[in-house]
């Protein structure tokens, strides 16, 4: 029974990796893959898929002298599982006899006999060829990440390039916002400690607490209750980082899943906020999160590059930013931007940034603030583009901001992945007027 639980497990994730090697994300992924294995088999099956993601250009550097030619596109499905067992015996503590048999066995739950003697050889041949196949890793592959990353990553962050790339390739830990509307960070470690769950204050932010082991949110006294969220401690940041009063006009542009959208509303329950999406379906997500937590805002679904006429010109005191990007900050969170990014998506992404603020910055009143957000380490996307904003507009002036932890930058600041800290986000702050 558990053999053939872990033959038709490995399956699910085969077929979940192959459906990203074509050019889907995991996000998109995931969810039907979980709804096909029980309960018990979800957490290994998201191991399989977020790890071998992680370690991806690595794998596949390992995979390629092992075979005799590329597998075909139809049998994608076979590379992942090559993948998926090159994971395993390098980076689990799954018996190598056991990762071997499971892996195999999997080509006849994917009616792939063909590939079973192909998957025995490979992985055999892994087993006894790894140490010279690690040896021959050109330093990219070796750290798992693809070369332009790799060179960019060193390039911009020289010192830190190391620490960056460690994170980059562990998993994250879990932060939580305590919702100060509703109990203290104290008040919210107690209850965790009664539920034997251990956990450290942040040092970014006054309401975030990081537990020492993940757990599912099921498992977060008061969760469904509204006292407490998931988010990362950097992006805790923009809630203390856009200055608000009470009664002010805010609009939150790109806001789902609504994290900071909430964060603010919890800050500052005075405010009259607006959250903005693009995606009417990632705007329900939104709703989803202000009703759980007990938050009013207006949802509007409307392109920030193109803002929808029923919001006005000069509406808004604050507006924050969270742009789309390349999201190198928190690759840890989404390991298939090791696969599905280029380097061209750059200067695309940072067209559109450019122009999600152009929309915006009409919607802006006199003497209002404008925090412009990313999740990316690149230059390209962040103060460079902040740059190109205020040569651009003369009313644009850039304020510092309020805080000394992060990287100073030309404009704004930059807080880097740590591996048992924060994600990687930039932050800029723009006041219109003198």
């Amino acid at each position: 029974m558990a053999a053939d639980r872990g033959t038709a497990l490995r399956a699910v994730a085969a077929q979940t990796l192959a459906r990203v090697l074509g050019g889907s994300t995991l996000n998109a992924c995931l969810p039907a893959a979980l709804e096909k294995v029980s309960a018990r088999d979800r957490g290994l099956l998201q191991q399989l898929c977020y790890g071998c993601l992680r370690l991806y250009p690595r794998l596949q550097a390992q995979l390629t002298p092992l075979l005799d030619k590329p597998l075909r596109d139809k049998d994608r499905d076979i590379q992942a599982l090559l993948l998926l067992g090159l994971y395993q015996l390098e980076a689990m503590r799954i018996p190598d006899h056991a990762a071997v048999a499971a892996t195999v066995g999997a080509t006849r739950v994917l009616r792939k006999d063909w590939a079973r003697g192909l998957c025995n050889a490979v992985l055999r041949r892994y087993q006894r060829e790894a140490e010279t196949l690690v040896a021959s890793l050109p330093a990219a592959a070796a750290a798992a990440h693809p070369p332009w990353l790799y060179d960019a990553i060193h390039r911009e962050w020289p010192a830190q390039a190391e620490a960056i790339i460690h994170a980059n390739n562990a998993p994250p830990p879990m932060t939580l916002r305590v919702n100060r509307q509703r109990l203290s960070r104290d008040d919210y470690r107690e209850a965790l400690r009664t539920a034997g769950l251990a956990a450290t204050a942040g040092q970014l932010s006054a309401d975030a607490l990081t537990l020492a082991q993940p757990v599912d949110v099921a498992e977060l006294p008061g969760f469904h209750a509204g006292q407490v969220s998931v988010q990362d401690e950097a992006a805790q940041l923009a809630a203390q980082l856009l200055p608000l009063a009470p009664g002010d006009r805010v609009l939150d542009a790109c806001a789902a899943p609504g994290g900071k959208a909430c964060h603010l509303l919890e800050h500052h329950p005075q405010l009259a906020l607006t959250a903005m999406d693009v995606d009417p379906e990632r705007l329900a997500r939104v709703r989803e999160n202000l009703s759980r937590l007990g938050l009013q805002a207006e949802l509007v679904t409307g392109n920030a590059a193109q803002p929808p006429s029923v919001l006005q010109r000069g509406q808004f005191q604050g507006i924050l930013a969270d742009v789309p990007c390349s999201a190198t900050g928190v690759i840890r969170r989404h390991p298939d931007i090791k696969l599905l990014r280029r380097p061209a998506d750059l200067a695309a992404m940072a067209r559109q940034q450019v122009e999600i603020l152009e929309g915006l910055w009409p919607l802006l009143a006199a003497g209002g603030h404008l925090l412009y957000v990313t999740c990316s380490i690149l230059a390209t996307e962040n103060h460079e583009v902040v740059m190109r904003i205020l040569q651009r507009h003369d009313d644009a002036r850039l304020l510092e901001l309020p805080v000394h932890s992060g990287q100073s930058r030309p404009a704004g600041r930059q807080w880097l992945p740590a591996a048992d800290g924060s994600d990687g986000l930039y932050y800029a702050l723009l006041r219109k007027g003198d």
